[in-house]
């Protein structure tokens, strides 16, 4: 069974920098995408970053080059640098593997709150 624990979320000043992690317990050779989704109460999950199994990645518009995904294998883990942090990034971040198109994984959410 795939687990996922994110960490690294916590209350930060605007402006301000967090990096949150993401630990795999398998190693997962091949998957079509990994990633971090964001959720505020109310609202539908919306995508922060992805990263597919070629290493391309991709952002939600709002992260104009704030955020950086990345992923160290030899640890399983994924990252998410988040940098210039502001109020409106407060939310729960969910990180996801994605295996193929009927088999995906999730997190049970790390909380980013972001004072101004």
């Amino acid at each position: 069974q795939v687990q996922l624990v994110e960490s690294g979320g916590g209350l930060v000043q605007a402006g301000e920098s967090l990096r949150l992690s993401c630990a795999c317990s398998t190693y997962i050779l091949r998957f079509l995408d990994m990633g971090w989704y964001r959720q505020t109460s109310g609202n539908e999950r919306e995508l922060v970053a992805s990263m597919s199994g070629w290493r391309s990645t991709k952002y939600g518009e709002f992260v104009k080059g704030r955020f950086t995904i990345s992923r160290d294998s030899a640890k399983n883990t994924l990252y998410l640098q988040m940098n210039n942090l502001r109020p409106e990034d407060t939310a729960v971040y969910f990180c996801y593997y994605r295996v193929t198109d009927t088999e995906d994984y999730w997190g049970r959410g790390t909380q980013v709150t972001v004072s101004s």
